[in-house]
């Protein structure tokens, strides 16, 4: 997937159709961008940051010798692909043999069962794995067991375990850090870019997140470029952000940001979480005797999904804010974007509109004063005082 907006193929009218998401994820990006599209939603994809291949790093190898060299009594694995990856690379260093030896000599942990898959598929055998998949768990075990004196291998997965060494230390553990990820900033900055200003332009409806460092990454890109206050005025009001998990999330919570989160910590349950979150988000009118939901960047009229051009948006979110009630040209001019002093761009922006959402009465022109949504009598008191 490419960093240019995606929208879904054909106009089905799934739950997230209308609806722009922001991906900064580098790895699994098609696979949560398909879970979108799939459902209605255009995608607009901008790695944060990239994965340094595990061939070529240097830290990586040098952990992998120390424990070689010295063995721990207790290994900790945290994740399938990270473990999986280890032992490949070690193999390619022509290390593998020597790390599969000494791992079978040590207490080994798996974080969760894919992990206990990774470690039973290299012919070794877990020592013991949490049934909540929890990092919380495996730390209460080790500090039950006593870690005093004890060497600890931790295979670090490219997020924060916040208090997971620190205890360990704390409690008289030698722990030496496994880093089978390392992250990195893009090689290409211009997607980062495009994704921060369609944030802080309200271009996107969601900002998803599926790791901590992508969320820390693009909050300093967004320092870098003085747009920090801007990106976190945009995911306070307006842009929901989405993280696959509470360690994710941590970097927007160090920031004050309030975020969304499934309860299962997987890209299924975080687009479902999606599918529910942003149409309750959307504003529903009853119009001229039509439903009228306007969404990030098209309106369903009676369960129809009608695309809209930007300008129109613009115009119709401006009618939204006051339904029924008479807009000026000069405010409708205000909120069209680089659009001057000509009030003939709002009357072209509007044929288009009505145009596009196939019902030209949904908005009434008000002669000499401006334009009205055609807010149906029985819903004009509810609206009264917005």
């Amino acid at each position: 997937m490419d960093d240019e907006q995606q929208r879904p193929a054909g106009q089905g009218c799934g739950p997230l159709a209308g609806f722009t998401v922001g991906v900064t994820a580098a790895r699994r990006a098609d696979e949560l961008g398909a879970l979108l599209q799939r459902r209605g939603a255009a995608v607009q994809h901008a790695p944060a940051l990239r994965i340094v291949p595990l061939a070529d790093d240097s830290e990586l190898l040098a952990a992998t010798k120390d424990l070689i060299d010295q063995a721990p009594d207790i290994v900790v694995a945290t994740t399938a692909i990270g473990f999986r990856g280890w032992i490949e690379a070690a193999d390619g260093w022509g290390l593998g043999e020597a790390l599969l030896g000494r791992l079978r000599g040590v207490e080994l942990l798996a974080r969760g069962p894919k992990v206990k898959g990774a470690i039973r598929a290299q012919g070794l055998t877990e020592e013991w794995s949490p049934t909540s998949e929890s990092m919380a768990e495996v730390l209460d075990r080790l500090l039950e067991e006593g870690v005093e004196g004890r060497r600890i291998a931790v295979q670090l997965h490219g997020e924060p375990l916040p208090g997971f060494v620190e205890s360990l230390r704390a409690a008289g553990a030698e722990v030496v850090g496994v880093p089978v990820y390392r992250w990195m900033p893009p090689e290409d900055i211009g997607p980062v870019d495009r994704l921060l200003d369609a944030t802080v332009t309200r271009g996107l409806d969601a900002l998803t997140f599926t790791s901590a460092p992508a969320a820390a990454s693009l909050l300093s890109r967004a320092e870098d470029r003085g747009l920090l206050s801007e990106l976190l005025a945009a995911l306070h009001h307006d842009v929901l952000p989405a993280c696959v998990g509470p360690v994710t999330a941590l970097p927007l919570q160090a920031h004050g940001i309030d975020t969304v989160q499934p309860e299962r910590f997987r890209l299924g349950p975080l687009v479902q979480l999606l599918c529910q979150e942003l149409p309750g988000r959307a504003r529903t009118l009853p119009i001229a005797g039509h439903r009228v939901e306007i969404r990030g960047h098209a309106v369903m009229v009676d369960g129809a999904l009608r695309p809209v051009p930007p300008a129109g948006m613009s115009l119709l979110r401006a009618l939204s804010r006051r339904p029924g009630w008479v807009v000026a040209r000069a405010e409708l001019l205000r909120a069209l974007p680089g659009a001057g002093r000509d009030e003939h761009a709002v009357e072209t922006a509007m044929a288009r509109l009505r145009t596009a959402l196939g019902a030209p009465k949904l908005i009434q022109t008000v002669v000499k004063r401006g334009y009205r949504l055609a807010l149906d009598p029985a819903a004009d008191s509810k609206y009264a005082d917005v």
